[in-house]
């Protein structure tokens, strides 16, 4: 979207160029020469932050506007650097914009285009704010938005679940443990997990933007400003509940980007988990669910795989989300207060990580939406594994008032039985039941069905086909 920055002397490696340049005209006063060629690159930022650029541009229109309106600015001046704002970010927007690494950062660049836009007036911008609380506060408006776009996509993931389930509240698998067929559960029940997981991560999502939700601006490098400025009027116009209370900690906090990492980090270790699963539901051991063609992939030599790349690609992706976590931490753990260069290294990772979870949870909600559920491999499944023993050791509780250890014992006795015999346990004859256990009856058969077993499953939250399509509802109704 944005034109290719011109070559710089850093760009080039050419040292004695850089040596022999005049200081940066937006802080070199103090300086003699320009800065290094090696000093130029890994000072300059301009390569990642220039994201934040309609972000910086709308924080500096609400300054100026405050500083025209305390009197600070001149209505004059403060039109012509709106104006000249307006100009740039179109600019930006169409690709028309050049961006330079000597410039450093998205603040610079833009300065220094509108005062070859406007001139002498665009230097009056700067009054009463620092780059220090200015990228604080295009960082928190940049996220904020981030995070509105993430709700979006995680509430389209719970609606294509949530479909899934209704349709599927009467869909009988195997519910695991170990990954060991445990009890019967149904599928819809199953994919309501997720929608819960994913309820939980945009409560923490949104949690985080509440708590980031404050303004920065004007908090200046570190002690505020002598200009009568009106700090709750710019946070006013940008959104902000308040401005941020104290101005060392405006500058120097990222606890807002390490709290969207750390609830990242938990979406992208259930976005992974999902996909596991659908990666085994179409293993040939599995054969529950099928993807679509728009998900999968061949294999280059061997013509009739159906690979769930998509999915696999979302469970690694995880890893760099992790990644974008410990690198801010690590980063942010041994600052002194306020504000460090080291803190320029909190954007990559951000950026980063916020893309990978907007593509993961759209990859993921395509894949669901798409998959189609095997329902005769999930019964087949469902019938495997002695699947229904709980229900049996129930019986014996409710029928004989056995204690339940006594009843989990019996019931163990007859698994083996059924073993034995190489039945499952509705096939046992009645005499057999019996030898273990004298008092059983008849009655017993109503609950070592799969179906009957599932739906005898009433308690809250549990999964029988009317809970689901209950549940499904109050989902509804919650997230959507």
């Amino acid at each position: 979207m944005t034109a290719k920055a011109k070559p710089t002397s850093a760009a080039n490696g050419s040292t004695s160029d850089a040596q022999d340049a005049a200081p940066n005209p937006l802080w070199g006063g103090r300086f003699a020469l320009g800065p290094d060629a090696v000093m130029e690159r890994i000072n300059a930022s301009i390569d990642f932050d220039r994201r934040l650029y309609a972000q910086d541009i709308e924080a500096s229109k609400a300054h100026c506007r405050m500083l025209a309106a305390q009197g600070i600015l001149s209505e004059e001046d403060g039109a012509a650097i709106l104006a000249g704002l307006d100009t740039i970010r179109q600019e930006i927007d169409d690709g028309r914009f050049t961006f330079s690494s000597a410039l450093e950062d998205i603040h610079m660049n833009v300065e220094s285009r509108l005062k070859a836009l406007i001139g002498e007036a665009a230097g009056r911008l700067h009054t009463a704010r620092s780059r220090n609380d200015q990228v604080a506060t295009d960082f928190r408006l940049w996220l904020r938005d981030a995070l509105d776009r993430l709700d979006e996509g995680l509430k389209g993931l719970q609606a294509a679940l949530i479909d899934h389930a209704e349709a599927e509240a009467a869909t009988v698998m195997p519910g695991y443990t170990h990954l060991q067929a445990a009890q019967p559960v149904t599928f819809g029940h199953h994919l309501l997990a997720y929608v819960e997981m994913l309820g939980r991560d945009r409560g923490r999502l949104a949690d985080a933007r509440r708590r980031m939700n404050e303004c920065p601006l004007g908090a200046a490098a570190l002690a505020g400003t002598s200009f009568p400025i009106d700090r709750a009027a710019t946070a006013a116009e940008l959104g902000f509940e308040r401005p941020c209370a104290n101005s060392i900690d405006a500058v120097s906090d990222r606890d807002f980007a390490l709290e969207f990492l750390g609830a990242g980090t938990i979406l992208a270790m259930h976005l992974s988990r999902l996909s596991e699963e659908l990666v085994l539901w179409c293993s040939e051991g599995f054969r529950f669910v099928t993807l679509s063609d728009a998900f999968t992939t061949g294999s280059s030599i061997m013509p009739q795989k159906k690979n769930p790349d998509a999915a696999e690609l979302i469970r690694g992706k995880a890893g760099r989300v992790v990644g974008a976590l410990v690198a801010l931490v690590t980063v942010m753990k041994g600052l002194p207060l306020s504000y460090g260069k080291d803190m320029q290294e909190d954007k990559e990772p951000v950026f980063d990580a916020a893309d990978t979870l907007e593509l993961a949870v759209a990859a993921t909600t395509g894949m669901i939406r798409d998959l189609k559920p095997e329902r005769d491999n999930l019964a087949a499944a469902t019938a495997k594994g002695y699947i229904t023993a709980t229900d049996l050791a129930d019986w014996l509780v409710r029928a004989l008032g056995l204690p339940f250890r006594e009843a989990h014992h019996v019931t163990g006795a007859i698994v083996k039985a059924a073993e034995a015999r190489g039945c499952g346990l509705a096939d046992l004859p009645l005499d057999s039941l019996q030898a273990v256990e004298p008092r059983i009856t008849g009655e017993v058969f109503e609950v070592l069905s799969v179906e009957k077993a599932v739906a005898s499953r009433r308690s809250f939250g549990g999964t029988a086909p009317d809970n689901v399509r209950a549940a499904a509802q109050a989902a509804r109704e919650r997230f959507l």
